[in-house]
């Protein structure tokens, strides 16, 4: 069967996101590099064809401003990891002179990031999401790409809750690139923290309902619309169980957040189909309960959702700390880095140096992006950061149902987790966000 060079180009791009999933969600300094490489590969084969190039210089004719604040935030972040004299450096991060000058034989040059390295590669990651949405821009231009991404997304989720499930089930063993030593008693999969992969699973849960509920207004053929409704359900059930089996309290939380809200959406609703839909929705919630309840213990099916009470034990410490104390912390360290914060990927280096009893604690992450991207880019980086998605946030035309879904499940993580810092998270919701919008207005579904 001969397949359209724009259905290529998507696969090309889907391969991109697999590829990610399977390298614990690209959340490596090497697989930036490569991401990278692979991202800037498809958007010179996009760049060749001139209906996609049309489409580039429309957006950006209409994006203009967008584009000068990432350019800005860009050369911010350089400057963050470029050397000063100390006399400047005083200036711009008083703090961490005022670290340094306790030490002798210091060299008269330092940045203002605590690990310039990482803020490095974190630039290159940022310019990676910045060429993603330029390509997504050039190849997705109409509903039914919007609905093809939630079904390979759909996919991608069953195939690693999956893969997740099984390890668990026979005792997390490490198997090659898999390590799930860590994680004894959750689900991983391909994924080194259970959170991670929770949020993960329910960007492909929310895919999956979207799909479920509009594939009947998708232009296809009846007979793909059946067997795809047949395969949509059977992987949400190993979504829906892989979620379960991270035991992530926060990942459990938002999916039932997302199909509560469902459930609300869809008695609002005016379609004539939503009794089916709630049915599916009721079977999750009902099949979600059972499943807890039997195999795990009555008192885990309401313990799985306190994500406030989460603890962290770090291997060879009998040190305890709660996502709360790591939250707190990162607040704390705001006012000493207020303006220009302590470079992005800084945070372990700073809780290294600061956080009592560290001999063998460390967090390499705050457990709220809002606060540690806040505490990485400073007071004036956050401004410059916000400023690029100010108009995409504040105009009413963007809002239907999923996007107001997604929106929440945002600031839900923001505030309480760290998955928003890993590259694959970041490119799934730039992903959704972007091609949510080529949904038609009008439609009775929205």
């Amino acid at each position: 069967m001969k397949i359209s060079k724009n259905k290529f180009t998507q696969f090309l791009f889907f391969f991109i996101l697999f590829f990610c999933s399977i390298f614990n969600a690209g959340n490596t300094n090497i697989y930036i590099q490569v991401n990278c490489i692979f991202v800037i590969l498809l958007f010179l084969f996009c760049i060749r064809d001139k209906n996609y190039k049309r489409h580039l210089i429309y957006f950006i004719d209409h994006n203009k401003k967008q584009l000068i604040f990432f350019l800005i935030f860009i050369i911010y972040l350089i400057f963050q990891i470029l050397p000063l004299p100390l006399e400047f450096l005083e200036v711009f991060s008083k703090k961490k002179f005022l670290l340094l000058s306790k030490l002798e034989g210091i060299e008269s040059y330092h940045p203002i990031s605590f690990n310039p390295s990482n803020s490095y590669f974190q630039i290159i990651n940022y310019l990676s999401i910045f060429i993603i949405v330029l390509i997504l821009k050039m190849i997705f231009y109409n509903e039914n790409h919007f609905y093809r991404l939630c079904y390979f997304l759909s996919c991608l989720g069953a195939f690693h809750a999956f893969v997740a499930v099984v390890l668990y089930f026979n005792g997390n063993q490490d198997i090659f690139i898999i390590k799930n030593s860590y994680y004894q008693l959750s689900a991983t999969g391909f994924f080194f923290n259970r959170t991670v992969f929770s949020v993960f699973l329910l960007t492909c849960l929310i895919s999956s309902l979207e799909y479920m509920k509009n594939v009947d207004f998708i232009k296809t053929s009846n007979q793909k619309k059946f067997f795809n409704k047949i395969y949509v359900r059977i992987f949400t059930v190993f979504i829906t169980i892989g979620i379960i089996c991270s035991f992530s309290k926060l990942g459990n939380f938002l999916m039932i957040v997302c199909v509560l809200y469902y459930l609300m959406m869809n008695y609002l609703s005016s379609s004539k189909k939503k009794n089916f839909f709630n049915y599916i929705l009721m079977f999750i919630i009902i099949f979600d309960v059972v499943i807890v309840g039997i195999f795990f213990g009555s008192t885990r099916i309401f313990d799985r959702f306190l994500f406030l009470k989460e603890q962290l034990l770090t291997d060879n410490s009998n040190i305890i700390i709660s996502r709360g104390e790591i939250i707190l912390f990162s607040i704390n360290q705001i006012k000493d880095f207020l303006f220009f914060g302590y470079g992005p990927g800084g945070f372990r280096s700073i809780f290294e140096l600061y956080y009592l009893n560290s001999t063998t604690l460390f967090a390499d992450h705050a457990h709220s992006d809002f606060f540690e991207f806040f505490g990485e880019f400073g007071l004036i980086g956050s401004l410059i950061f916000l400023s690029i998605f100010y108009n995409f946030f504040t105009t009413k035309t963007n809002y239907n149902k999923n996007f107001i879904l997604l929106f929440i499940s945002l600031l839900i993580i923001s505030f309480f987790d760290f998955s928003l810092h890993i590259p694959l998270i970041q490119i799934i919701f730039i992903s959704l966000f972007t091609t949510n919008l080529l949904r038609k207005k009008n439609s009775n579904f929205q």
